[in-house]
C-alpha cells in the first residue's frame, strides 16, 4: 500500500487546511486509517483515526472540536479537515494505514504497517 499526502502549507493562526491522503490499493476499504504529526525535536504523535467504514473516529484531545477525519472509500482517500489552527499544530503530518484494528482506535504509531511521506503544515502566529 502506498500513501501520498497532500494539502499542507503555511497558514496564519485561526486558519484552515484540508489534508488528503490517497492510497494505491484496491482494498482500501479494509484498512483503518490514521493521521499523525511530528514537530521538530518531538516524537510522532497521534492526531486522529478512522475505522475501515468510517463508523468510528478518534481524536487526540487537543484537536477535538477543531479537526475532522473522514474517508471516501470510492476514491481510496482519507481526509483531515483542520479548523482554528494554532501554532502548536505545526509539524509534518503523516497518513498511515493498518489492516488490524486495536481497541481504542489505533492511536499508537506501532499499530500501523504503512506510512506516507508526510506533508508540512506550518501555522504562523
Amino acid at each position: 500500500v502506498q500513501l501520498v499526502e497532500s494539502g499542507g502549507g503555511l497558514v496564519q493562526a485561526g486558519g484552515s487546511l484540508r489534508l488528503s491522503c490517497a492510497a494505491s490499493t484496491q482494498t482500501f476499504s479494509s484498512y483503518d486509517m490514521g493521521w499523525f504529526r511530528q514537530a521538530p525535536g518531538k516524537e510522532r504523535e497521534f492526531v486522529a483515526s478512522i475505522s475501515w467504514n468510517g463508523g468510528r473516529t478518534y481524536y487526540e484531545d487537543s484537536v477535538k472540536g477543531r479537526f475532522l477525519i473522514s474517508r471516501d472509500n470510492r476514491r481510496d482517500t482519507v481526509f483531515l479537515q483542520m479548523e482554528s489552527l494554532k501554532p502548536d499544530d505545526t509539524g509534518v503530518y503523516y497518513c498511515a494505514a493498518t489492516a488490524s484494528t486495536v481497541a481504542g482506535g489505533n492511536q499508537s504509531p506501532y499499530d500501523y504497517e504503512y506510512w506516507g511521506q508526510g506533508t508540512q503544515v506550518t501555522i504562523s502566529s
